[in-house]
């Protein structure tokens, strides 16, 4: 599991980044205040990752398919 929510968070960070979004951007555009669990999250650090739920909003956001966040 470990490597699956590695991966994940590289294709969040990648896709952000590709649209041009801060993490708090992102953050506040989620409905959060704090870009430490974004920040951990995308780089899997602490055992912090993205829930389904913030998966979901995160593609909603991106204007990306939910799809495009996971690993093939």
């Amino acid at each position: 599991m470990e490597n699956f929510h590695l991966k994940v968070g590289e294709n969040v960070k990648k896709l952000r980044k590709a649209k041009n979004i801060s993490q708090i951007q992102l953050v506040l555009a989620m409905g959060h205040n704090s870009v430490s669990h974004v920040a951990k999250a995308e780089l899997y650090k602490c055992d912090k990752h993205f829930s389904l739920e913030q998966l979901y909003k995160i593609s909603r956001i991106l204007k990306v398919s939910l799809h495009d966040l996971l690993p093939e």
